[in-house]
């Protein structure tokens, strides 16, 4: 019967049961649509999308941190500043047939002094390592920075025999302010810098050269919770004293300098957070000529550092201690 031989090879013409048979079968994902058009920038292959990398290459800023935690100092500048510093690093590089200047020669000065293998690689292969910074022929390889424990600053103060006195910072973003308290800390006889793990400032390069060397010689620790930690430095018997415009006592008159007492100074314009206020003991004010100005946090802290020293020095140097 036409149409409904089983002889091997022959189509059955109803549509039923049949894909091959109608519009609707074979062409069917034809018709389908595809989703919106990619935009320009995100097609691979056109010119704009080579433009927007290009634009993202040039914004990358000259200082970068490598997958393993180490961070990369670019530039003949920011590398003998570095060096002059005393920042750890690991290795000088040096692109092949790069020019010798006073400040190459410079590099070249302290890394010998200091025993740093200088390492000469293609322009190429430094583009890449330092993920394409203007590197100006020189870069350097700084380990990433191994923080104390906040404990350890406790600990450090009792080996030494002395009441502890240590620097907590409150939401200070800028690494060269960390770094100018650390060395105010570390010149005024602090036992160690607390800093909070999250939306605050680490020990990066920027904030070595700032320390002028002194962030190899006093220890920097990081707080998971900077409030929890204030409440545990509390219950082991130390004093909580936060920097504040609007402090009730003023500095000169803070009877709990010269005893285990931990400082605590905040952002510059923010101040000392809510949760970190409500937790010291006493809120310190800096005695100014104007209501108007304000100290960043590395000025603050070596006004105050220095004023709890003097009254240490005092105390330690009394008959009565």
């Amino acid at each position: 019967m036409p149409g409904s031989s089983k002889r091997r090879g022959a189509i059955r013409k109803s549509a039923k049961g049949n894909p091959t048979a109608g519009s609707g079968g074979r062409r069917r994902r034809g018709l389908e649509g595809r989703g919106p058009t990619p935009k320009a920038k995100d097609r691979p292959g056109h010119p704009a999308q080579r433009r927007a990398r290009a634009a993202e290459r040039d914004r990358r800023p000259a200082r970068k941190s490598s997958g393993d935690g180490d961070e990369w100092v670019a530039g003949r500048n920011a590398v003998v500043e570095a060096l002059r510093a005393e920042i750890p690093a690991r290795t000088v590089y040096v692109a092949e047939g790069t020019e010798r200047d006073d400040r190459l020669r410079e590099a070249f000065r302290f890394s010998a002094e200091r025993g740093l293998p200088v390492t000469e690689v293609s322009r190429a292969e430094l583009d890449r390592m330092t993920s394409r910074a203007v590197h100006q022929g020189i870069a350097i390889k700084v380990p990433a920075y191994e923080y104390a424990h906040p404990d350890d600053l406790t600990q450090a103060a009792a080996d030494a025999g002395e009441p502890a006195l240590i620097v907590a910072l409150d939401g200070v973003t800028d690494p060269r302010n960390l770094g100018a308290v650390v060395r105010s800390a570390a010149g005024f006889g602090a036992h160690g810098v607390v800093v909070p793990e999250r939306r605050a400032a680490g020990m990066t390069a920027a904030a070595w050269k700032s320390s002028a060397g002194a962030a190899a010689r006093l220890p920097v620790a990081r707080a998971t919770n900077l409030t929890r930690q204030l409440k545990a430095y509390a219950e082991a018997g130390l004093m909580i004293a936060g920097l504040a415009a609007d402090g009730e006592v003023a500095l000169p008159d803070l009877d709990l300098a010269d005893g285990p007492l931990v400082l605590v100074i905040g952002a510059e314009g923010k101040g000392l957070s809510r949760l970190v206020a409500q937790t010291c003991d006493v809120r310190v004010a800096i005695p100014m000529a104007s209501d108007l100005e304000s100290l960043n946090a590395g000025v603050a802290a070596g006004i105050a550092l220095y004023e709890i020293a003097g009254r240490r020095a005092v105390a330690r140097d009394s008959p009565d201690a």
